[in-house]
């Protein structure tokens, strides 16, 4: 085969490259999978794009009326008995006429609608914390899948190991066919355990990459982070306090008051009576030029803004009663996180104190034994099925952990645990 071109060489060596790059594994940390979602979910950067909508009110809010100009041409008379005259009569006005806004209502206007910005902000705010715990609980699923696949493996291949040797026995008379066969069909659990760890593995691999909107080939994706649990000492009343300084739902209700309050305030301006005043200019021959003034004052008899007024006082009350519920709804949040996770720290402390030994310890024993002829092959099974379920009960219960710390920290609004 004759040697390439330079050209081509380079075109393939340049392909290789990007291929690479575009295919190469990733790894994620919890830290780069959170920068991820902050710039590439296209949730928050629609919510992003809504902020600055609410920005763009603020000027609109805030303009001054436009003022008026009228300009009039009037008493042509292309009719008259003199048809090279027919401007003789002409009358030509230039008026102008500007809207003056009283009681403040263009900085009312203004601060409602900075208001209503700082509304979007936490709703922003708010929207990023409920995505950020979904994207928590898809990386605990990968951590968790990712232990429960090198669970199941180990089990398959140790149960493998012991297979052989069975079949040995076997050859030498030791055991009946029987017995083989019984160890044969065993091995079917540890099988279906470790397909169903792969595909649940999968299912939360995509579940993360929908959230940071990422292409990346789910065989090629990792994370990288600890999975396990630490002892919260923390009182509950912490927990509450820090959640009241900085879940930005409840924040949301309190700046929907404050702007429930400019909302009457504003109605109760627009109740007021603003005048327009108005200047004119012409000529009407035989006088050579006129000005004149006005002010026109409308009489607010009939309609005097009353049920603009009602409503935004209402609205306050209505506002107050969602705060309070809102606030209400933190407590309860908090509270149920931190029992949870309260409870799931019960349970695995005698895992790790005397389960987890336990259960290595009984199936080197009875494997042992199995294998010398000590032990029954019921016990020997039966020693395989409680390590089984004691591993993967303490997998459980750490995922269930870190899910309840997550949720902890949702309710109190910024990451308490990791």
């Amino acid at each position: 085969m004759g040697r390439l071109s330079r050209p081509l060489a380079h075109a393939i060596w340049a392909a290789t490259w990007i291929a690479g790059g575009a295919f190469g594994q990733k790894t994620l940390t919890w830290e780069q999978a959170k920068r991820e979602l902050q710039s590439d979910n296209p949730t928050l950067r629609a919510g992003q794009i809504a902020v600055g909508e609410s920005r763009a009110e603020e000027i609109t809010a805030f303009l001054r009326p436009n003022p008026d100009v009228t300009m009039l041409v009037d008493q042509l008379n292309p009719f008259t008995n003199n048809p090279y005259q027919p401007f003789a009569n002409l009358f030509p006005l230039l008026s102008a006429s500007y809207l003056h806004e009283r009681e403040h209502k263009r900085e009312l206007r203004r601060e409602s609608a900075q208001n209503g910005t700082a509304i979007a902000l936490s709703q922003l705010a708010d929207q990023a914390r409920n995505l950020l715990f979904d994207l928590r609980t898809a990386f605990v699923q990968v951590l968790q899948q990712t232990a429960v696949v090198n669970v199941a493996r180990e089990n398959l291949e140790y149960y493998d190991g012991v297979l052989e040797i069975s079949r040995n026995r076997f050859k030498a008379g030791d055991i009946a066919q029987v017995d083989l066969d019984r160890l044969e069909l065993q091995r079917v659990q540890f099988e279906t355990d470790l397909q169903i760890a792969l595909v649940n593995l999968r299912t939360a691999k995509i579940q993360l990459l929908a959230l940071l909107n990422d292409r990346t080939p789910v065989e090629q994706l990792d994370v990288e982070g600890q999975f396990d649990f630490v002892e919260v000492s923390n009182p509950l009343e912490e927990f509450r306090e820090t959640a009241l300084q900085n879940r930005p739902d409840l924040r949301a209700a309190l700046q929907a008051v404050n702007k429930s309050k400019t909302d009457y305030r504003l109605a109760v301006a627009n109740a007021s009576t603003d005048p327009t005043f108005g200047f004119d200019m012409g000529r009407d021959p035989p006088i050579e030029l006129f000005f004149g003034v006005s002010v026109t004052i409308p009489l607010r008899i009939f309609d005097r803004n009353q049920g603009e007024k009602a409503r935004t006082q209402l609205d306050i009350a209505r506002q107050e009663r969602l705060l309070e519920a809102e606030r209400t709804q933190v407590f309860s949040d908090v509270d149920s996180a931190y029992a949870a996770l309260q409870s799931n720290l019960t349970l695995l402390r005698p895992y790790r104190r005397r389960y987890l030994q336990q259960a290595v310890r009984v199936r080197q024993t009875i494997s042992f034994s199995y294998r010398h002829g000590g032990a029954s092959l019921l016990d020997f099974l039966q020693a395989q099925q409680d390590y089984r379920s004691i591993q993967l009960g303490y997998l459980n219960l750490v995922g269930a952990y870190l899910n309840a710390a997550n949720q902890l920290n949702l309710a109190v609004g910024r990451e308490v645990l990791q």
